[in-house]
């Protein structure tokens, strides 16, 4: 699949690398894995003089001779003495630095946890005393949320206050899920919600299913729950190192979320036990789940939700994880049957995420969530604002366009319109056949 998008983290990488003329300058790149972040340095990197190095689980050694190669295989200044250490490969690189303009991406910088983590000390030591000599721009690439969050945002580490660019990547907008599925001749409505709701706009995800030529819903999830299939490990893969050895516990948080157990109280009576620390580590330091409150609540209110961030996790604990036992008899008829059962109650809360993107893409307001009220009465699924022009958009947002109801919409808003009499209120009713009126 080709380069897509990312015109404005290419834009903010060449401007901070025109500035490391006259100093050293670090960057760091964070995002969940497979969002294209090593895709988005390489291409960046392109036509630039550059090393490229990968931190895999390996002795501190043996990456250091994987490194050095690379050194005297791109520069002809002869290395004098033997190198063991990684601060010693980085010494060297702001020697060469010192003499020439010079490009260095450290992939899945988080590892040095499990290599040496003396590094970052060593990193910070050396780049205070040599970066105003050396014309490199060192870029940190990380995968690990909560590892990088610590190393570069927590005032006690090393590198704490050293990053002078954070760009974190996100998964493609919904307008350039249509751009691939029209570049492959598959683009339409159904296509591309099924892809959106499944792959989230993850690149990887994306690609995986262009190069099998799978759009349609059901051949999309046919190739998703198949034995041996790059999806049914994928969520496991993706956490498992974040959470270490509770994971269990989170697992069986988000498998209840997923499956439309959104508040505190109703998940620890199913746990049967307190998981409001856990609840708080996935928001704060996991980027996994989103607290959501009613439009127009108070911060201090207790009414609250929670939600899984990325739709691909949400997919994963809703059919795969809670399935296991099916997936490992490799009995995915039976998954399939489930998925056919339920897909239209779970679609329909990702057709209103995408519409909230989309909406909030027209940038024609600043405010924008769903309302409800005490016991989840009266739901609104769609409430924008702008607070300048005075105007309100509400909307009702269903899979099947012939269970929306404006009157019913109207009923329901009567609590909250009342607090905007001043404002021009449209109401309208949203289904997958008005999706194509906002991605043009």
């Amino acid at each position: 699949m080709k380069f897509y998008d990312r015109t404005a983290q290419l834009h903010a990488l060449e401007t901070i690398d025109r500035q490391t003329g006259e100093s050293g300058k670090m960057t760091v790149i964070t995002g969940r894995r497979r969002v294209g972040k090593t895709m988005l340095a390489l291409k960046f990197s392109e036509n630039k003089r550059r090393l490229y190095f990968f931190v895999s689980k390996k002795d501190e050694r043996l990456l250091c001779d994987e490194f050095l190669k690379m050194i005297r295989d791109h520069f002809k200044t002869p290395v004098i003495g033997e190198i063991k250490t990684f601060s010693q490969i980085f010494e060297l690189t702001l020697q060469l630095a010192a003499e020439e303009k010079l490009l260095l991406i450290i992939d899945e910088f988080q590892e040095f946890y499990n290599v040496n983590p003396a590094v970052y000390s060593e990193i910070q030591h050396l780049w205070d005393r040599h970066k105003h000599n050396a014309k490199l721009h060192l870029v940190l690439i990380g995968s690990v949320y909560s590892l990088m969050v610590k190393i570069f945002e927590n005032a006690k580490e090393p590198l704490f206050g050293r990053a002078d660019r954070f760009l974190h990547v996100k998964p493609f907008r919904p307008d350039i899920i249509k751009d691939i599925l029209l570049d492959y001749d598959a683009f339409n409505l159904n296509n591309f919600f099924v892809h959106y709701l499944v792959t989230g706009g993850i690149p990887r995800y994306i690609e995986i299913l262009s190069d099998n030529r799978k759009f349609r819903e059901n051949d999309v999830f046919d190739f998703v729950l198949q034995k041996d299939s790059p999806f049914l490990n994928e969520g496991k893969n993706l956490l498992i190192e974040e959470f270490g050895n509770k994971h269990g516990t989170y697992f069986s948080i988000l498998e209840l979320i997923a499956s439309g157990k959104t508040d505190r109280s109703t998940i620890e009576s199913i746990l049967e036990k307190n998981i409001g620390g856990h609840l708080d580590r996935l928001e704060s330091i996991y980027d996994v789940v989103a607290k959501i409150k009613p439009f127009d609540a108070k911060p201090s209110g207790r009414v609250q939700k929670y939600l899984i961030k990325d739709n691909f996790l949400n997919f994963w604990f809703r059919f795969i994880h809670k399935y296991k036992p099916a997936v490992e008899m490799e009995n995915f008829d039976y998954i399939m049957a489930i998925v056919q059962r339920d897909f239209s109650a779970y679609s329909g809360r990702f057709l209103e995420k995408l519409f909230h993107e989309l909406i909030a893409e027209t940038r024609e307001y600043n405010r924008i969530g769903t309302y409800w009220e005490k016991g989840h009465q009266n739901e609104i699924d769609l409430v924008a604002v702008n607070d300048l022009k005075k105007k309100m958009l509400l909307a009702e947002i269903k899979v099947n366009p012939r269970k929306i109801s404006i009157a019913a919409l109207k009923g329901k808003a009567r609590k909250l319109t009342s607090r905007y009499q001043n404002f021009d209120i449209t109401y309208k009713g949203l289904s997958v056949n008005h999706i194509a009126q906002y991605l043009d």
